[in-house]
């Protein structure tokens, strides 16, 4: 693995027309890109992951996985708004030497997109051989392939839809509420908001999993007990997880960015809007998914041009796209080695 991080010199005029300047990308690459330069495989990352792939996709990215440095060259971008490396709310406003905090310029997935879009011009790279992404990678991924169709050419959508809906919306307030009731969100410190940001994860878990995941993983054993559940201690210890390697500011302004996905905007409608992809797609969802139910992705695969719709089962919900890698690795292999999609319209696969 190497990490780099790129500084666009221009100032970065996001979708709302507010300027961002001194933009910095932090990103990683993996493996070689070969002379015929078709072996790129770009990653776009979900909601609190980072550049290295290799670290929370394993199973599907890794040394001897399916998407591997021998044969692959592998890129996945820190988005902007996230702390690892790339321009966020913790980073340094040149016009006070002061961190942004909740002086952030508002952003969206297609300004996600767009960043993207300028790191591959930095590296000279005019078609992008497949680009995958899940959940908020997959907004990222929807609006790259609906801005620039010539330059990608495969496209994986996982868990994912082309409007955020009112049901995501809601989950994603419900976590900002949670935030904001923490009164040291507002105190402009790095650690603002940690309590808020414990009990906003504790919210997302529930969508990210299921009710059956909970009954078996989290049952309890000990009919006597009436208190200190272990559903509870694990709800506490994802929160703490998350606060040591994340800051509220960035998850505020990310979840703002998943609410305000709809690449229909601008574009006279979200079907027109999917019809101007021209890579070959796959879209797959997940039967348990609550968060992303899978007529969600049926939807997507249904209007774009040429696409086809697969469909697993997991016991994970929506984190079965990170989880059920063997699965995955199968649909995926066996999409990348058609030559073409002769349908324009989806054909469902179960698994």
């Amino acid at each position: 693995m190497k990490t780099h991080k790129f500084q666009y010199k221009k100032t970065f005029k996001l979708e709302s027309g507010k300027r961002l300047p001194n933009l910095e990308i932090a990103y990683t690459t993996f493996g070689t890109l070969n002379a015929q330069k078709d072996n790129i495989v770009w990653v776009c990352h979900a909601l609190t992951a980072n550049a290295n792939v290799f670290e929370w996709w394993p199973g599907l990215f890794g040394d001897k996985d399916y998407f591997n440095p021998e044969k692959d060259f592998v890129i996945c971008a820190n988005i902007i708004g996230s702390p690892y490396g790339t321009t966020n709310p913790l980073s340094i406003n040149p016009k006070t030497n002061q961190p942004y905090y909740l002086s952030f310029p508002q952003f969206s997935t297609r300004d996600l997109a767009r960043a993207h879009e300028l790191l591959a011009d930095h590296l000279k790279i005019d078609k992008v051989s497949l680009l995958i992404g899940g959940s908020l990678g997959g907004h990222q991924a929807l609006e790259w392939s609906i801005l620039q169709p010539e330059r990608i050419e495969k496209l994986i959508l996982l868990a994912t839809n082309a409007q955020h809906s009112p049901w995501g919306i809601a989950f994603n307030e419900s976590q900002r509420l949670a935030i904001e009731s923490d009164r040291t969100f507002y105190a402009n410190k790095p650690n603002g908001g940690a309590k808020g940001l414990k009990t906003a994860r504790s919210i997302a878990l529930l969508s990210y999993r299921t009710y059956e995941t909970y009954g078996l993983t989290q049952m309890e054993a000990d009919n006597e007990r009436v208190d200190d559940y272990r559903a509870s201690s694990y709800q506490n210890y994802q929160g703490e997880k998350l606060v040591k390697r994340f800051n509220a500011y960035s998850y505020w302004f990310l979840s703002k960015a998943m609410d305000a996905h709809n690449v229909g905007r601008g574009r006279k409608g979200i079907i027109e809007a999917l019809q101007l992809i021209k890579a070959k797609t796959l879209v797959i969802g997940i039967r348990t998914d609550v968060l992303f139910p899978p007529e969600e992705q049926k939807f997507i695969a249904n209007n774009v041009p040429s696409a086809e719709y697969a469909e697993i089962d997991s016991f994970y919900g929506h984190d079965g796209f990170l989880i059920e890698t063997k699965t995955l690795t199968q649909i995926i292999e066996k999409f990348i080695r058609k030559n073409y999609i002769t349908s324009k319209h989806s054909a469902t696969i179960h698994i």
